[in-house]
């Protein structure tokens, strides 16, 4: 349906204490995500070690929304590239904006239109905070309503979002059996 091929695994070669595997979003579990979760027109994604491009071609393609990917490693970024191609000539019909940045996450600059930001544990705890914290710095220079969606979160994500930061769970959404008790959407939002 996307035209995109953004199956495998790939180990992080630099940093590997700081930077985890690609692995892609299982389908199934991006299914149960739009069903649950809705995207409206003025919303801009922005997809965390966005790797191959899999949810971000899947949420423009669902929601014709404009989507930011964030890829560090270079050989992955490439992929997402190409698969951008891929996409674009099939899917004319989508007016939104997908675009993707090589960069690391804490160096991204939070534009004042970004308000939902997804995670799929691309990184440390430590890089997370950083991220978070750039986004809240950004809701303070631009006030607006922001939401994270976390897929796959590990107890000391979610202990970091609920007891040290204003953002507050607002759904939580089974998606993949398959990932056990860590195969649940979290959606938290900050007003």
């Amino acid at each position: 349906m996307l035209q995109v091929k953004t199956d495998g695994l790939r180990e992080s070669q630099q940093m590997q204490t700081a930077y985890n595997r690609y692995e892609a979003t299982p389908y199934i579990a991006l299914e149960q995500l739009i069903e649950h979760y809705k995207l409206r027109p003025e919303d801009h994604v922005v997809d965390f070690g966005c790797g191959k491009g899999r949810v971000s071609f899947f949420l423009h393609y669902h929601f014709d929304v404009p989507v930011t990917g964030i890829e560090m490693n270079d050989l992955t970024f490439d992929e997402a590239l190409r698969n951008k191609e891929l996409y674009k000539m099939k899917n004319t019909h989508l007016q939104a904006p997908i675009q993707f940045k090589f960069g690391l996450a804490e160096h991204y600059q939070i534009k004042p239109e970004d308000n939902v930001f997804y995670f799929f544990h691309p990184f440390s705890i430590k890089i997370f905070k950083k991220v978070v914290y750039n986004i809240l710095d950004s809701v303070l220079e631009h006030s607006r309503t922001v939401d994270i969606v976390f897929y796959y979160p590990l107890p000391e994500f979610k202990d970091f979002l609920k007891n040290h930061t204003p953002f507050r769970l607002i759904n939580k959404i089974k998606a993949y059996k398959k990932h056990g008790r860590y195969g649940k959407f979290l959606i938290y939002r900050l007003d």
